[in-house]
């Protein structure tokens, strides 16, 4: 009798250990105290935020394999190659340049681009037989309320600094004084539709006479970006921008609906909050 007591005790100490961790239970599906406390972290957001985004991605994985939604290791691999192509990098430079940007290996990079793809198809299914293209009015208009999101710089004149020494650059980076033989440095003026978009993003966040982040340069190496001025585009064509806002129309409608969507499916799901993080 007392050995079965002792049983029972563990029994229920281990099962207290185990719901402890558990912060929200949506449908079958749990949510644990430290998914919803890294979450906070890389999103810079309170506890009730992240609980909301992880509920929703669990409402998202729920509905995924409610409609069989499906996505293959070859789909994986395009849009890996697309990102790549887009960034100027082989795909061997891109998962180094993940790796050291994110710490993400090239197996949870894929699981990444596996999970986005889930997503988008999913979004599909739900969105795209309620959204209708915007007319040129609604263009013209969406121009007119959100000039700053189009009107970009034509080039931007940098100094580049190359080392294979990450913490050298960073050296530079906080003095600007700082001199090393091993730092190559070239003066270049880098077109902005010539660039990777995701260095024209952080070349134009960047103010004048001041250093970007040191970044890998997909070579192995690292670079940073000094930059002394930005030219100005004189005029706008609202013909070549017109994809990009129809783009940006579109995703606001998208999520407008999906939005609402899964709204109304969390207001029907079974939903258990146990407790947030402190």
């Amino acid at each position: 009798m007392f050995k079965l007591l002792v049983l029972l005790m563990l029994a229920s100490l281990v099962n207290a250990e185990v719901y402890d961790g558990v912060a929200i239970v949506v449908e079958d599906k749990a949510i644990t105290l430290l998914d919803i406390e890294k979450e906070m972290q890389q999103a810079h957001i309170d506890a009730k935020k992240a609980s909301d985004i992880l509920i929703r991605k669990k409402l998202e994985e729920l509905e995924i394999a409610k409609r069989d939604i499906s996505v293959s290791s070859t789909e994986v691999y395009d849009d890996i190659k697309k990102m790549a192509e887009a960034n100027g990098l082989t795909i061997s430079q891109l998962y180094d340049a993940v790796r050291e940007q994110s710490g993400l290996s090239s197996t949870e990079f894929k699981e990444k681009i596996k999970q986005k793809l889930l997503s988008q198809k999913l979004y599909v299914a739900i969105a795209m037989s309620s959204l209708s293209e915007p007319t040129d009015e609604e263009i013209k208009e969406y121009y007119e309320l959100h000039k700053k999101q189009f009107n970009h710089p034509e080039s931007f004149s940098v100094i580049i600094n190359e080392s294979k020494d990450k913490s050298r650059l960073q050296e530079k980076v906080d003095n600007p004084m700082f001199y090393a033989p091993d730092i190559k440095t070239q003066e270049q003026v880098l077109p902005y539709n010539k660039i990777p978009p995701q260095l024209a993003a952080i070349l134009e966040k960047t103010p004048p006479d001041h250093f970007t982040p040191v970044l890998p340069d997909g070579r192995g190496g690292f670079m940073c970006c000094y930059v002394k001025s930005t030219t100005k585009s004189k005029k706008v064509d609202l013909k070549k921008l017109k994809p990009q806002i129809i783009n940006a129309i579109m995703a606001e409608k998208r999520e407008a609906v999906l939005s609402d969507y899964f709204a109304r499916l969390r207001d029907n799901a079974d939903i258990n909050i146990i407790r947030l993080p402190k």
